[in-house]
């Protein structure tokens, strides 16, 4: 009896968190807005429209997909590095790469372009989300990279791609975030829903 009130105590809070969703105008968005409506409170807002309102009460920020390279968005590139230190933050494709771009990382592009690919990536034992030496399908749809080699104190790649190498996951070791380079949101990605309640459950 106790343990389901504590569930349920966990569950409630749970429920409540509210998501906030920056949206870089992509074909996406409201595809990953559907996944994360399911997780908490979703408030959905244009990178160029943000209010200091909706930062502040937010749990959890997401950086959405969307066009063009990380420079391309100094909006959410200051909001990443003014939040990191008090909020959850994920990062999806473009918001992977806003992530590494915030943490030093240079973007680049890949020689071979994944667009509507599903492609198989495996965990390493760097991951404080994920199983180690997992093997997941994810569906991509890139052009660019976090180009190699990455180094930062704080911040780890903790999955890659099984054709190419190429960083697929980053994970960092004194915040609360994570960056997926894949699409959770695709139908290419069978257990997308997983890690987005992976990352959001999970407790620094």
């Amino acid at each position: 009896l106790e343990f389901i009130r504590v569930l349920f105590r966990s569950v409630i809070g749970f429920i409540k968190m509210n998501l906030l969703l920056i949206d870089h105008e992509d074909s996406f968005t409201y595809n990953l807005a559907h996944l994360l409506s399911g997780f908490g409170n979703l408030e959905v807002k244009n990178f160029y429209d943000i209010k200091e309102k909706s930062i502040k009460k937010s749990d959890i920020i997401i950086f959405s997909p969307g066009p063009g390279k990380p420079s391309d968005y100094p909006v959410s590139l200051d909001i990443y590095n003014n939040y990191k230190s008090k909020k959850k933050i994920i990062g999806i494709c473009l918001g992977f790469q806003l992530i590494a771009n915030g943490e030093g990382g240079t973007i680049s592009k890949q020689e071979k372009i994944f667009h509507g690919y599903q492609t198989y990536i495996r965990t390493n034992s760097k991951s404080l989300r994920f199983p180690n030496n997992a093997l997941y399908q994810v569906g991509r749809y890139h052009s660019l990279k976090l180009k190699e080699p990455f180094n930062s104190s704080s911040m780890h790649i903790t999955m890659r791609c099984e054709e190419t190498n190429v960083a697929m996951c980053l994970e960092s070791h004194k915040y609360d975030i994570c960056g997926l380079q894949f699409h959770p949101d695709s139908f290419l990605t069978p257990n997308g829903k997983q890690f987005i309640r992976k990352i959001i459950q999970y407790k620094k």
